[in-house]
């Protein structure tokens, strides 16, 4: 993009930061490949979630499917966050998942880089890693 501004003789930043959203499983399985073509990744766990497991949080008659903890979104954003680091660069998580307390540590210890919430999730989060111990295990 920054080649065809150049070409095109457009004035632009040349210090932009391109990201990439993921938030499909596509995304997630070609991730390793992505990472090379931009400077950070956002993962939105609503979407990804919706699209992994085939749900709809807003659909009653599916709702109950909706599973912030699933194993295999879990796994997506594992996957996701080692692939960014592999490449160097930086992984930022939001959605429903991003302020649930009980998942903190768990980003943290996968190596999420940036965790993005509302104001309302800010204060109960920061309590929660005042709370771990992130030390290594031994």
């Amino acid at each position: 993009m920054k080649a065809q501004l150049k070409e095109e003789k457009k004035e632009f930043n040349p210090d932009v930061k391109i990201g990439l959203i993921i938030e499909t499983p596509a995304s997630v399985i070609l991730s390793r490949e992505l990472a090379k073509k931009v400077d950070f990744f956002h993962v939105d766990t609503n979407d990804l979630i919706q699209y992994a497991l085939a749900v709809d949080r807003q659909n009653p008659r599916v709702n109950d499917y909706y599973n912030t903890r699933h194993p295999a979104v879990l796994r997506m954003i594992e996957m996701v966050t080692q692939n960014a680091h592999q490449e160097g660069i930086k992984v930022t998580v939001s959605g429903d998942m991003a302020g649930d307390p009980k998942l903190t540590e768990w980003f943290l210890r996968t190596g999420v880089d940036h965790i993005s919430v509302s104001a309302a999730n800010i204060l109960p989060l920061k309590q929660k890693i005042r709370e771990m111990d992130l030390s290594e295990e031994t």
